[in-house]
């Protein structure tokens, strides 16, 4: 087992310390409480286009001041740094691994001179110059169908990476669409999930987007046949409708298959791909070419005020560290992002992959078993819907769940109407800003069924209205604290070993299952006999 250059959470100096001080956290409850010494206005950190509200975390300035002892100690902001510059940081040191660059950053790094690292961000440029020369004959008319009409709907086919955070940024910039433009998602490889969608469009003014780093996803290879099938059957050739989004030189690299070929490259892992081709050429083809350059924008504001070394001007450092506090030494196991707004419904679903799937590890970056918990388990949903839900649980539960509330002061469209002496938007930032409050103070009453404890800490992140350039930003916040996280926990947040079990074992079953059965063989006969054909454990 070789040495590695980091340590782990467990073994930073200040670690005892922070063990001492969470025995007796700052006590939220009561009004007073988030009153004193100017606290709420005191505890916000920053930036150009977020701001981090965290009065109501169970923190105070000694706590601050050893996460910042923490962060220095483990060297976070020179890691980040490092893998901005093409470090190679996706391995496990002495054993097999992908032993991989980690430079998603650079598909955004196209507005600073000179980029953080040259090669990357010139492979990003060429495609994203490849992604305005085909929206412009879109929109020139100079790419239309056999029928010389124009294209107005895409479906996008991927799975994982390829289908969560695209998805998720589509849903949540779905007011800057193109007029008359559409974008479905394929994901599943539940056939009816296919045939719905493909039912649902007009499959003459369809581009089918097919997503796949390998070129051998078998779900979304399995989803491009029923996607062919149905324009084979509408007289179409697949070959001009069908565009593809991989890795050169993939089996899915094929010009005689596909009207156009994009990109990715392996130093960016699925999860962290919707900055790349994975995601621009969705959201290309829906907003236009500027509004992803705005998006991508907001994605490298972020990059870069990350390497900031002062927590308390760092927003995804600080919410990394808070996410810490919470997790190692409060001792919460899980954590709940809640949007309120409608817009980001699914975002939530896209950072429990981009979270779990990358500190959901239990070996660190040397092989050996990590000393201290790692990634948390995440989940959410959007306020208000969440009030009359589970909120019940994060009030008065036996189970405390730390939130990060996520807010913006304007809504996208507009568009609203006052009731009750109030409009919409003022209603959801009421709810938002009661909730942060109810949580922190809880409330005392002689009847046990109105008692609400309180100490349930969280943060905001707030913005003034979701854009495609804070809708960025807000993707490469997230994407930069869990890189923190994986840092401070000395585990590689980059590979994803947990998938591949099951994708190998399904592999047997389907060849059980593909063999003719005999007339009295069942499903669960199958199920047996595989079973007792899994190789011992090693």
């Amino acid at each position: 087992m070789m040495a590695h250059p980091f340590k782990g959470l467990a073994d930073a100096k200040v670690f005892p310390e922070l063990v001492r001080l969470a025995e007796n956290p700052y006590d939220l409850t009561g009004v007073q409480a988030l009153q004193t010494d100017g606290r709420l206005a005191r505890y916000v950190c920053r930036s150009e286009l977020w701001h981090l509200h965290y009065g109501a975390e169970r923190i105070d300035d000694s706590v601050l001041e050893r996460l910042q002892e923490l962060a220095d100690e483990l060297r976070l902001v020179e890691q980040f740094k490092m893998m901005r510059r093409g470090a190679v940081l996706n391995k496990i040191e002495g054993f097999a691994s992908e032993n991989r660059q980690v430079l998603h950053t650079a598909s955004r790094d196209l507005f600073h001179t000179p980029p953080t690292e040259l090669q990357a961000s010139n492979e990003a440029r060429r495609e994203i110059e490849k992604l305005r020369t085909f929206l412009a004959a879109l929109e020139t008319g100079q790419l239309v169908n056999k029928h010389g009409q124009p294209f107005d709907t895409m479906v996008h086919i991927g799975i994982g990476g390829s289908d969560l955070g695209p998805r998720s940024i589509f849903e949540a910039l779905k007011a800057y669409g193109l007029p008359g433009r559409k974008v479905r998602f394929i994901a599943n490889v539940d056939p009816d999930d296919a045939a719905r969608v493909l039912a649902e469009v007009n499959l003459a003014t369809t581009l089918v987007n097919i997503v796949s780093k390998s070129g051998t996803t078998l779900e979304t290879l399995t989803n491009e046949q029923h996607a062919r099938l149905a324009l084979e059957r509408a007289g179409l050739n697949p070959a001009q409708h069908c565009i593809a989004v991989t890795g050169e030189k993939s089996p899915m690299d094929n010009p005689g298959r596909y009207l156009r070929s994009f990109y990715m490259f392996d130093y960016i892992g699925g999860r962290y791909s919707s900055t790349s081709m994975v995601g621009t050429v969705m959201l290309g083809f829906y907003m236009g070419f500027s509004r992803v350059m705005e998006y991508l924008q907001g994605a490298a504001i972020v990059d870069h005020e990350a390497e900031v070394t002062d927590i308390r001007k760092n927003i995804p450092l600080l919410l990394a560290l808070l996410g810490i506090w919470n997790h190692n030494f409060l001792r919460h196991p899980t954590l709940a992002v809640l949007p309120y707004s409608q817009a980001l419904h699914r975002f939530p679903a896209h950072l429990q992959q981009c979270d779990m799937e990358s500190n959901g590890k239990s070996i660190d970056r040397t092989g050996a078993d990590v000393r201290s918990k790692t990634g948390p388990i995440i989940w959410g949903e959007p306020g208000t819907n969440g009030q009359h839900a589970f909120y019940q649980l994060l009030h008065q539960g036996t189970e405390i769940v730390p939130v990060e509330f996520i807010g913006f002061r304007h809504s996208q469209y507009g568009m609203d109407a006052a009731v009750g002496g109030s409009t919409s938007q003022q209603k959801l930032l009421a709810n938002l800003f009661a909730q942060m409050v109810a949580m922190a103070v809880g409330q005392p009453s002689d009847n046990p069924n109105k008692k609400f404890p309180g100490n349930r800490p969280s943060c905001c992140l707030f913005a003034e209205r979701l854009t495609p350039k804070v809708m960025g930003a807000l993707l490469a916040l997230y994407e930069a604290k869990i890189a923190f996280q994986g840092f401070a926990w000395n585990i590689n947040s980059f590979d994803q070993e947990g998938v591949q079990l099951g994708k190998a074992l399904a592999t047997g079953f389907l060849r059980a299952m593909s063999d003719p059965p005999s007339t009295d063989e069942t499903l669960e006969k199958v199920f047996m006999n595989q079973l007792f054909a899994m190789p011992e454990r090693q």
